[in-house]
């Protein structure tokens, strides 16, 4: 079984999210997400989620493409979670670059075979949660 991971928050799943999912599994047979603790959202957007964590991730539980959701680090920058379930493949968004270069920076010594994918957009300009937050207010 070929893992795959892919990190984020989560709060509301759309289109953008799917295709991210859909592409994820070109790298592997089993999904697993890791879905971003409250207080770890709050540290990097300065805001919190309009869900909680557990509603995140039943939400995650329901997409069919999902196999697996786990909340992510309880430290920021740990990868625990990453050591934990040894992905052979992590797939990050488009507009994760920060997290790339922390994770590469991080876990250049992995003991497992492991690549770092970046997934092209999925229309980024009607998609992105930002924008969608932005059309609820």
């Amino acid at each position: 079984m070929r893992k795959v991971m892919i990190f984020g928050v989560f709060d509301g799943v759309h289109e953008g999210h799917r295709a991210l999912f859909r592409e994820a599994r070109n790298h592997g047979d089993h999904l697993v997400i890791a879905v971003a603790p409250d207080h770890i959202v709050r540290a990097l957007k300065s805001h919190d989620p309009e869900l909680s964590l557990d509603e995140r991730i039943a939400l995650l539980l329901g997409e069919d493409l999902v196999d697996e959701v786990v909340a992510g680090d309880a430290t920021l920058g740990s990868y625990d979670v990453v050591r934990e379930h040894a992905p052979h493949a992590i797939v990050l968004g488009y507009d994760q670059t920060e997290l790339k270069k922390d994770l590469e920076g991080k876990l250049y010594d992995a003991s497992w075979e492991l690549t770092i994918v970046v997934a092209g957009s999925h229309e980024p300009e009607k998609y992105h949660n930002s924008l969608l937050s932005d059309k609820k207010n």
